[in-house]
């Protein structure tokens, strides 16, 4: 069994256990058992299941999209790098043993999946039905959200750039197909990590806020204090297991405040609460919201593109991996359909040091993976296995055409020294120009943030607070 079906399978049998935990001395805030269908019904949850079904597609179209457009989109690695050193390796090699690993290892995705899942049935069965939206729209818009800089803005995982870091998620036995068919392991910058925790803390502030009730007087204290040690836990987490870089903190952050805005300002229009979602919505404020909302979306949009223009411009000097002597890493080729093909070309940019490397099924790779660590020696004797070496200032082009499998291009600098660093260019070309689809995807998250300024531009103006959810058209009659 996969890792997420253990930990899904997990979640629903923890699910009743820990609502009926988060409410020991609450028992009347509980919906009785016989009651749960008709809430459901009444309150429309219906519609938060069918949201996580959109959403969990729409991932899988932004994954789809990841590799194929990347040979124009390049990355931004060298830039986080060149800000931040290695300080996550600091603390990988500062904290490192073997038992915290596999704690953070499971914790980094079962507490991720529970606070997903979980905290929107826990507000459905204590009655929150505002905070059961706001929750449930945490999740799909926030990754919504973070749909362009994922795409657009590639930043590699800090164990594949930072010599004798080690992918203490990645590389490690039953773990690694899930990841390497989950994870492409260049959507660095923002964390979701720390962007879906902090936006359901942010929502949770905003919601007491905005109703005048001390946070840590709000019956639900416990449970919002149970997210907000998770969240301190995932940012520790994400460095020390060789994934994420110190800036995708602040920017998951950042990601998170913005959907959490949206949301808390949008949900009263969606439950109707002020009457008809669009009442007091005319011509003129159409094309005020248009105009300006449409102003930041096409600045966005200028700069991915400017973005895209720059990768396509430096390809000879982009820098796609780094590995120090001693250290392996792997591409993730994503499958392809029956009749089609891909070219990976592997350019060795170093003057001296020779680069090895094998393309193998992801299931085989399994085997020689474990605690962080890639066993070179051990993909070597394995039967019919090809291992290509790519000599100083050369590339390797090989042709991949098996259909549906996932297949992982493993990286090997023989050098002794961990200082002898080798630069690798990896170009993978699939054939087919998807941008289009890529940037369509993309809009949504541009304008979601063009609302979020525009809303609280409206606000300040009109000498509100900026977390007042009141519709606009009744401004002037309060």
């Amino acid at each position: 069994m996969s890792p997420y079906s253990v930990m899904m399978g997990l979640i629903l049998i923890l699910t009743p256990i820990i609502c009926w935990v988060f409410t020991l001395g609450r028992e009347e805030t509980r919906t009785p058992l016989n009651k749960i269908f008709e809430v459901i019904h009444e309150k429309r949850y219906y519609l938060h299941a069918l949201g996580y079904i959109f959403i969990i597609r729409w991932k899988a179209l932004t994954d789809d999209l990841n590799e194929p457009i990347k040979l124009k989109t390049g990355n931004f690695t060298n830039w986080v790098y060149s800000l931040e050193g290695e300080v996550t390796l600091w603390v990988q090699q500062t904290f490192e043993n073997a038992w915290l690993t596999e704690f953070l290892n499971f914790h980094y995705l079962f507490i991720y999946l529970f606070l997903i899942y979980i905290t929107t049935v826990y507000f459905a069965y204590v009655g929150e039905r505002d905070m059961t939206d706001k929750v449930t729209l945490n999740y799909l818009l926030i990754y919504a959200l973070a749909v362009p800089y994922y795409l657009f803005l590639n930043v590699e995982v800090t164990s594949s750039w930072i010599p004798g870091m080690k992918a203490l998620l990645y590389h490690d036995g039953w773990y690694t197909v899930f990841y390497a068919t989950h994870d492409p392991l260049d959507n660095a910058v923002p964390s979701l990590h720390v962007a879906i925790p902090f936006g359901i803390i942010l929502l949770n502030w905003l919601h007491c806020k905005e109703r005048n009730i001390p946070l840590r007087e709000w019956k639900h204290w416990p449970y919002h204090l149970f997210i907000v040690i998770n969240t301190i836990l995932f940012i520790f987490t994400i460095a020390y297991l060789g994934i994420h870089w110190l800036v995708d903190i602040p920017f998951g952050m950042i990601i998170g405040g913005i959907g959490a805005l949206f949301i808390h300002h949008l949900q009263p229009r969606l439950r109707n609460d002020h009457g008809k979602m669009f009442e007091g919505v005319d011509k003129k404020k159409v094309m005020r919201h248009t105009f300006w909302e449409g102003a930041v979306t096409l600045v966005m949009l200028a700069l991915i593109l400017s973005s895209i223009a720059y990768q396509e411009n430096t390809v000879d000097e982009r820098v796609s991996m780094r590995l120090g002597g001693g250290d392996s890493t792997y591409e993730i080729l994503t499958p392809l359909r029956y009749g089609e093909e891909m070219t990976t070309s592997i350019t060795n940019m170093d003057d001296s040091l020779t680069l090895e490397f094998t393309i193998i099924w992801v299931d085989e790779s399994v085997s020689a993976m474990d605690q962080g660590v890639i066993d070179w020696k051990m993909l070597k004797e394995m039967d019919n296995q090809t291992i290509y070496e790519v000599e100083p200032k050369q590339t390797l082009e090989i042709l991949v055409d098996e259909p549906k499998l996932w297949h992982l291009v493993i990286l090997h600098n023989s050098a002794e020294e961990l200082d002898d660093v080798i630069e690798v260019r990896i170009l993978n070309d699939y054939g087919e120009d998807q941008m289009w689809k890529a940037i369509a995807i993309s809009l949504p998250s541009l304008w979601m943030t063009g609302f979020v300024f525009h809303r609280l531009q409206r606000l300040k103006k009109a000498g509100r607070s900026l977390i007042d959810s009141t519709p606009s058209h009744l401004w002037e009659e309060e």
